[in-house]
């Protein structure tokens, strides 16, 4: 059990693996699983399971039941994605600048969430304008 949300542990495929990210897309499951797996991470990928649906209203009296359509089984839209390592953890990971992109650069904050496609490693995250605070 996590001891708080920024570190999930769950059974993905009967193996224990420590939760990287839930609802995840087909686009971002690829982008993980190839950056986990240059790291050096096994990485599971599983759908998730579809939302809860709301139940069906009990017909009233004298009313006749309408029977739901029957749905095939749709292909997964979304996807939980986990590491076999149980000590992985998303937030330790990015601020201790343990992983690298396939060109060398420390993976940044940005380039995790893909609101860059070039890791830019050389700016510190602590230095960059938006994060400065005003001391005087």
């Amino acid at each position: 059990m996590a001891i708080n949300k920024n570190h999930e542990f769950e059974d993905l495929n009967g193996v224990k693996c420590a939760v990287v990210e839930k609802n995840a897309s087909q686009q971002r499951v690829d982008f993980l699983q190839s950056l986990l797996e240059l790291n050096g991470f096994t990485v599971v990928v599983v759908p998730s399971p579809p939302p809860k649906a709301a139940p069906t209203p009990k017909p009233a009296e004298g009313e006749a039941a309408v029977p739901e359509p029957s749905t095939p089984n749709p292909t997964p839209s979304t996807f939980t994605v986990g590491v076999t390592d149980v000590r992985f953890n998303v937030t330790n990971a990015l601020m201790g600048r343990m992983l690298k992109t396939k060109d060398g650069h420390i993976v940044t904050v940005d380039y995790w969430q893909q609101k860059e496609t070039v890791s830019n490693d050389t700016i510190p995250y602590f230095s960059k304008d938006e994060y400065i605070h005003s001391w005087k």
